[in-house]
């Protein structure tokens, strides 16, 4: 297993299904340098995608390693994000829900 799907698989394994009562989102990750995934919040579930997810709400652009610091809480994804370490493409305000969805 790559370290992307060891920390696709790890976010997937904390997801708040309280947060997630009434969605209905996909959350795309293209990872540079690593493979892409997605996270499909619907009703309160959550199913992981492996590739890239042509119907993601808020694709989120970055590399491995910025993925591993926000998915353990050491990087604060604003704060990557402000320094051009991601990119949202789509609905930017639903990135905001994120940790909200899946808390570190």
């Amino acid at each position: 297993m790559s370290r992307v799907d060891e920390i696709a698989h790890t976010m997937k394994s904390k997801f708040n299904a309280g947060a997630a009562a009434g969605l209905d989102l996909v959350f795309g990750f293209k990872i540079d340098d690593g493979e892409s995934f997605s996270l499909t919040v619907k009703d309160g579930t959550c199913d992981l995608g492996l590739g890239e997810a042509a119907n993601a709400n808020v694709t989120l652009l970055m590399d491995t390693d910025t993925l591993a610091g926000i998915a353990s809480g050491e990087t604060d994804g604003m704060q990557a994000f402000m320094g051009g370490k991601l990119r949202a493409e789509g609905d930017m305000m639903l990135a905001m829900k994120l940790s909200e969805l899946f808390p570190v």
